[in-house]
């Protein structure tokens, strides 16, 4: 009886908070938001907060538009693919890059790690070509192994940034035990029966295999919590060295002084030197601030911690905005969400087929 409360889906979701929709969470504190709509003339004042960034980089931005303004050296190599493009010309982009496999297909206009793919190899590339119907960028794969996504802020007019939170990322992990399919093993643990379909779906018939005894298994290899990698918070790293090494390389970047870096990185000690990492993600004004979801922080915690956030936002958009960068009025910020829901479902329908 314990067992149906703890392993099935519905209970999963019901009693912790992490998994309840980005509705069920926001909802109750969206009239905060509204008053600060308000306050900013009835306008969405978000898209002032990075005034090089599509939308501010609250949703649709693009992210062949956003790798160029980081420094050189702190993103894989990457190059864009419009929809429908001929497999024979995305071979010849190979070639000219000299990428070799395994690479990262993903959409430029992203949302959750939906339709994000690793690729072994030609077939896979074709495969993802072939079903893809939104611009997508094939991308080499970092070299780093850890991820940690980290919020950063820096007020308009102020010498130097500020790290409000840091996030480690652990994928979903198995280990075997020689008797247990790996079937068995995804769902001894109630995260990944959540990812359940997705993971019979990335298998096939080898969710039925069975793993040596020790054997140790990385079922995703994707840092994004609607994907099943579990978030803990580790804000507490941002000691002085640590922020002053990613101020340093944020201040590089054009325009940005607000949202979340999704980073790449081995050791530690390196990325506290601002050395040895790559950033995969830049995400502006719609970041989350992804280190409430790990799952010792309460519902109370998430909502402070968005609340805060969203005031950091106003105040970063307020300076901008004084210096003559608009805002977005109400017509066109319900324009931009229709097209955002609109390329929503086309990324669950190419997900649907990977």
């Amino acid at each position: 009886m314990r067992k149906l409360f703890t392993h099935h889906p519905f209970f999963i979701r019901l009693f912790h908070w992490e998994y309840w929709s980005f509705t069920a969470i926001y909802g109750w504190i969206y009239p905060v938001f509204t008053l600060l709509c308000i306050r900013a003339g009835g306008k969405f004042f978000f898209t002032a907060a990075n005034p090089t960034i599509k939308y501010g980089g609250f949703l649709m931005e693009q992210k062949q538009d956003i790798y160029p303004l980081l420094p050189n050296g702190y993103y894989p190599l990457f190059f864009h693919v419009p929809a429908q493009t001929s497999f024979t010309q995305i071979e010849e982009l190979l070639q000219q890059h000299q990428f070799t496999f395994p690479l990262i297909a993903k959409p430029v206009i992203g949302m959750q790690g939906k339709a994000v793919k690793k690729i072994n190899n030609v077939d896979e590339l074709k495969h993802y070509a072939a079903i893809c119907t939104v611009d997508f960028m094939v991308q080499e794969l970092s070299p780093y192994t850890k991820e940690v996504g980290i919020f950063y802020h820096r007020i308009p007019g102020e010498a130097n940034g500020r790290i409000t939170g840091i996030v480690a990322k652990e994928p979903m992990t198995v280990e075997g035990d020689g008797v247990s399919t790996l079937y068995e093993l995804i769902m001894n643990v109630p995260r990944y029966i959540l990812q359940i379909d997705a993971l019979k779906q990335m298998y096939g018939k080898d969710i039925l295999q069975v793993l040596k005894k020790g054997e140790v298994k990385v079922l995703a290899p994707y840092g994004n919590h609607a994907r099943g990698s579990k978030f803990i918070d580790r804000t507490e790293k941002a000691d002085a060295t640590f922020v002053a090494s990613i101020d340093a390389v944020c201040q590089q970047i054009d325009g940005f002084h607000y949202g979340r870096l999704d980073v790449m990185y081995n050791d530690w000690e390196d990325l506290q030197q601002g050395k040895n990492f790559h950033i995969i993600e830049l995400n502006g004004a719609g970041s989350d601030p992804t280190h409430m979801y790990d799952p010792k922080h309460t519902l109370l915690f998430a909502w402070k911690e968005i609340i805060k956030h969203w005031f950091i936002l106003w105040r970063i958009s307020k300076k901008n905005h004084a210096k003559g960068h608009r805002y977005m009025t109400i017509k066109e910020a319900v324009a931009m969400f229709k097209s955002n829901a609109a390329h929503v479902k086309q990324l669950d329908a190419v997900a649907l087929k990977l």
